[in-house]
């Protein structure tokens, strides 16, 4: 090592790894108020036009089936057709949910495998 170099980091690559510091840790405590909102959440799929909703969380955790009395009188295969149909669609929201809200928390900060 020549004298003046040290590790190879100028004042400048020093000032540029503290602001990703501060950034990831404005990440971090952004993830984890954004995973308390997606908890509260509640996100829906339907199918049959309404006659079979279930909710989830922000999370994908299940919170309740509700089904019309409309769609028992179809039987019991219909029915289980349309609470899977329900399920599917309530998971494709909350995973665009998701998406969406983790790009809103990261935009601009250009960190990689995000």
């Amino acid at each position: 090592m020549s004298k003046g170099q040290g590790f190879g980091f100028s004042l400048g690559k020093m000032k540029e790894l503290t602001e990703a510091f501060k950034k990831a840790q404005q990440v971090q405590e952004g993830a984890k108020k954004l995973q308390e909102e997606l908890d509260q959440m509640e996100i829906e799929g339907q199918a049959g036009g309404g006659l079979v909703k279930v909710i989830l969380s922000g999370n994908q955790e299940p919170r309740r089936v509700e089904i019309s009395p409309d769609a028992l009188g179809e039987g019991a295969d219909v029915v289980s057709e349309l609470v899977t149909a329900a399920m599917k669609d309530a998971y494709n929201n909350s995973t665009a949910t998701m998406r969406e809200r983790m790009e809103e928390l990261t935009g601009g900060l250009n960190l990689p495998g995000m």
